[in-house]
């Protein structure tokens, strides 16, 4: 009988397309964005300025693996430990991995972020702690990388207990340490005619909390589930009513995002901030990807999925897995660069 970790090796691939396809959007995003320095005026170099966008990607790609190897259990079920459990426990270590690299990469951002705000000099500790100090986006990132120190301690206390260390507390702190890095970018900035802050700053958490779990239990599914058939007939119809929520609110919350931030800038109307700005640019881009992912989906589920809940076996579904998994990944990069483009 093929092991779980021969299935898991087996596609491995998935991980590693998302990982890139999320640095290509990332370094693609960047390059939109780039303009000629103004007279005077000392821009970061090429290290720092693509550089943090990769290791934004990465402490995204990171922290959306956490969630759904979190969600993985609740997927699966906790009625058959035999067929369940090996699956479970390589999530389990690969959680304690994800984890990890979510603080590191956080910590890392920090360093990226404090060398951005001061191009031409190399960050010390001194000005890392200024720019934690003095700015929201540093504090979110040091509260992010405790929150993913916390999920490790509880990860490897699940690596030496299993699931007596409750799947839904682990959900809980992935999730919470997603909230807040989104609402120091464009979303700190508008809104004011909104409502206060309320509604950007839910609709930006709402989003970003789909897109977690949606790609999260997609690629989670993909490399640890997909090869056997009997328990992906389990976890994806369940996969599947959680994925229409995400997609629900990735998309309107990501609408809702975009044209406060096109309306609220001065100087900016919807369709010329739409088509004329890099942040236009970008929002069309992400629009692209959440059609395409929309098709996939749809395809998934209403195709395949009736196969898929009959054991029958699908060569094709591994590739309609790596296409969604791609193109979220294309998505996430551009997200990031988003989150910093010019509007005006």
């Amino acid at each position: 009988m093929t092991t779980s970790r021969t299935i898991a090796r087996h596609n491995y691939g998935l991980g590693v397309g998302l990982l890139l396809a999320a640095v290509a959007g990332a370094l693609i995003g960047t390059s939109l964005t780039g303009e000629a320095a103004a007279p005077g005026v000392v821009e970061p170099g090429a290290m720092v300025r693509f550089g943090l966008p990769v290791v934004r990607v990465l402490l995204d790609v990171s922290s959306l693996v956490t969630v759904g190897l979190s969600v993985l259990p609740m997927l699966l079920g906790f009625d058959r430990p035999k067929q369940t459990e090996p699956v479970l426990n390589l999530a389990r270590r690969a959680a304690v991995i994800s984890s990890a690299a979510w603080a590191v990469t956080a910590l890392l951002s920090l360093v990226f972020a404090a060398a951005d705000l001061r191009p031409g000099a190399f960050p010390t500790f001194g000005t890392i702690v200024e720019y934690v100090t003095d700015i929201g986006a540093g504090q979110a990132l040091v509260i992010s990388a405790a929150i993913a120190l916390v999920y490790l301690f509880f990860a490897v206390l699940a690596l030496r207990h299993g699931e007596k260390v409750p799947a839904e507390l682990r959900i809980v702190l992935s999730v919470f340490g997603l909230l807040p890095i989104p609402v120091t970018g464009h979303a700190s900035n508008f809104g004011l005619a909104w409502g206060g802050h309320g509604l950007t700053m839910v609709s930006m958490e709402l989003h970003v909390m789909g897109a977690a779990g949606w790609t999260g239990g997609l690629l989670a599914l993909g490399v640890l589930v997909l090869a056997n058939r009997s328990l992906l007939a389990r976890a994806l119809p369940k996969f599947s009513r959680l994925a229409t929520v995400c997609l629900i609110a990735v998309g309107i919350t990501g609408l809702v995002n975009a044209v406060i931030t096109l309306v609220e800038t001065p100087g900016v109307t919807l369709w010329t901030g739409l088509f004329v700005t890099h942040y236009g640019w970008i929002v069309i881009g992400k629009l692209l990807c959440f059609a395409a992912l929309g098709l996939l989906g749809a395809n998934i589920r209403f195709r395949l999925m009736p196969q898929v809940e009959q054991h029958q076996r699908l060569p094709a579904l591994a590739g309609w897995f790596t296409f969604e998994i791609a193109v979220m990944g294309l998505a996430y990069g551009l997200a990031v660069v988003l989150t910093r483009a010019p509007v005006a």
